[in-house]
């Protein structure tokens, strides 16, 4: 049987595959947990998976604007591949999305990651104003 998350770490940052048909607070906990182990490995950019998922719901958004926020104080981010409804998602309706960079497919996130000169990820921060409103 596949894990519900899976990790895989790659050239200074993270991906982590959520294989959720939904994705919903049942399983919100554990993947919050999942994603503060990643933090405190000292990952700082992390790209979520869900091209697997089908339905997400605002207990597992909140854990990803949770993390957003934490990441972006340390001067990280987090990058999603849409999940395979996203036009019928909740995170697509709630205007979270704004939040968060989203991306068609693994590959565009990858290569979306930029490095400077000191191995710092420049990060995208339109929609830093909307993150205490989201949450």
């Amino acid at each position: 049987m596949m894990e519900e998350f899976q990790r895989q770490i790659a050239n200074g940052f993270i991906i982590e595959r959520v294989n959720l048909y939904e994705a919903t607070i049942a399983k919100a906990a554990a993947f919050k947990k999942h994603l503060e182990t990643d933090i405190s490995l000292g990952y700082k950019i992390i790209i979520i998976d869900m091209s697997n998922c089908n339905s997400l719901d605002s207990a597992f958004i909140g854990v990803m604007v949770v993390t957003l926020k934490q990441l972006m104080r340390l001067g990280g981010t987090i990058k999603i591949v849409k999940p395979g409804m996203f036009s019928k998602s909740l995170l697509n309706l709630t205007g979270t999305i704004e939040i968060f960079e989203l991306f068609d497919s693994l590959d565009s996130a990858i290569t979306s990651i930029t490095y400077t000169s000191k191995q710092r990820c420049e990060i995208n921060t339109t929609g830093l104003d909307q993150l205490a409103l989201a949450h």
